[in-house]
C-alpha cells in the first residue's frame, strides 16, 4: 500500500456497496432467459428438447427418453436401498401415467434454420401460426396433449380438441412453463383432486386404486345399514301369519271348544276313511252273495278243476 509507485486506494474505494434488489426489468429479463432454456431444453437431462416430448403435471418439458431411463435408475435405486428416489423430478414423476405426450406443431421450414443456428426446434400453434416461447403463454390439452397458444383455446367455443376433436373439460387445459402463482396453484390443486379420484396426470387409473375401492363399498354398506337400522329403530315383529292348529292357541273358550271339536270330526272321518274297503278293488273280489258253494277268486274264476284231478 504505497512506496511502490502506485496510488492509494480510499475508504470508499474498498468497502463494497451492499447488494441492490433486482428492479422489475432485471426481474423479467431472468425470468425470460430461463423460460427459454427450458423452452428449448430438457429440465431433466438439460440436453435439447426433441420428439418425443412429454410433461408433468406441474408443466414442466422433458425428452421421453429422459424420463425413461429416470424411472428405471430410480427403480433400482429403490432395490438398492437408496433413497434419492425421484429428486431430479421433484416426485412428481414415479411412472409412465404422471406424463403426457405433448403434440406441438413444429414449423418444418424454420426448424432446419434453428437447427444449423441454435440447434433448438420451432415449436408454433397450429391455428394462431405464433411461435410458441416465453413470448406467447402455451397450453397443452389432457388427455389428448396437442399444445396452442392460450388464445386460441380460450376463444375458441366448445371443448373439443382444435386437432383430434376430442372432448375435454377446463380444469384439464395445463399451462407449458407456468410463471404465475395462480396457475401454479391451480395445477397443484388438480393434482390432489385426481389423487383422491384415484387418478394420474394423464387422467389413468392410479395402480391399486380399484382393490382401494372393492375396499370400500362393503364398508360402504354396512355403514349405509347402521344408518337404515338408526332411523327404523329396532326391528318390528313379522307380520307373516302364522299357522297354528292347536286349540290352545285360541284365547276364546267357546271359540276354543268349537275348533276342538271340529278337529276331533275330521280326525275321526280320516280314519274310517282309511280302513273302509276301496270301491274300485271292491270288484276283484267275489261276494257271496250268488256264489254259494263256489269258492273260487280271481285268480281261478272261469276255470273248472278236472275231477281226476282232485284227491
Amino acid at each position: 500500500m504505497g512506496n511502490d509507485g502506485g496510488s492509494i486506494p480510499t475508504r470508499r474505494e474498498l468497502v463494497k456497496e451492499a447488494a441492490k434488489d433486482p428492479n422489475n426489468t432485471q426481474v423479467k429479463e431472468t425470468q425470460t432467459e430461463k423460460l427459454q432454456y427450458y423452452w428449448s431444453h430438457c429440465s431433466l437431462s438439460q440436453k435439447p428438447l426433441s420428439p418425443p416430448i412429454v410433461s408433468d403435471s406441474t408443466g414442466n418439458l422433458y425428452n421421453k427418453d429422459a424420463v425413461l431411463e429416470n424411472l428405471l435408475n430410480t427403480s433400482k435405486d429403490n432395490q438398492d436401498g437408496n433413497i434419492a428416489g425421484n429428486e431430479r423430478t421433484a416426485g412428481t414423476i414415479k411412472s409412465l401415467r404422471d406424463i403426457v405426450e405433448v403434440r406441438f406443431s413444429i414449423d418444418q421450414e424454420g426448424e432446419e434454420d434453428s437447427k444449423t443456428r441454435q440447434n433448438e426446434l420451432r415449436l408454433v400453434c397450429p391455428v394462431t401460426g405464433k411461435r410458441l416461447g416465453p413470448g406467447v403463454k402455451a397450453v397443452y390439452l389432457v388427455p389428448c396433449g396437442h399444445a396452442f397458444a392460450e388464445t386460441a383455446v380460450r376463444e375458441m367455443p366448445g371443448e373439443q380438441c382444435l386437432e383430434c376433436n376430442e372432448p375435454y373439460s377446463t380444469e384439464n387445459v395445463i399451462p407449458v412453463l407456468p410463471v404465475s402463482p395462480a396457475d401454479k396453484d391451480r395445477l397443484r390443486d388438480r393434482l390432489s383432486k385426481l389423487e383422491s379420484e384415484g387418478l394420474m396426470h394423464s387422467l389413468k387409473k392410479a395402480p391399486g386404486s380399484s382393490k382401494k375401492r372393492k375396499q370400500a363399498q362393503p364398508n360402504k354398506k354396512t355403514e349405509a345399514a347402521d344408518k337404515v337400522d338408526e332411523v327404523a329403530g329396532p326391528s318390528l315383529p313379522s307380520k307373516e301369519p302364522r299357522l297354528e292348529t292347536s286349540s290352545d292357541a285360541i284365547r276364546n273358550e267357546d271359540t276354543a271348544a268349537l275348533t276342538a271339536k271340529v278337529l276331533a270330526e275330521q280326525e275321526d272321518r280320516n280314519k274310517r276313511r282309511k280302513m273302509a274297503p276301496n270301491e274300485n278293488l271292491k270288484g276283484l273280489f267275489s261276494s257271496s252273495n250268488g256264489m254259494a258253494g263256489k269258492q273260487s277268486d280271481f285268480m281261478t274264476r272261469g276255470f273248472s278243476i278236472p275231477s281226476e284231478a282232485k284227491r
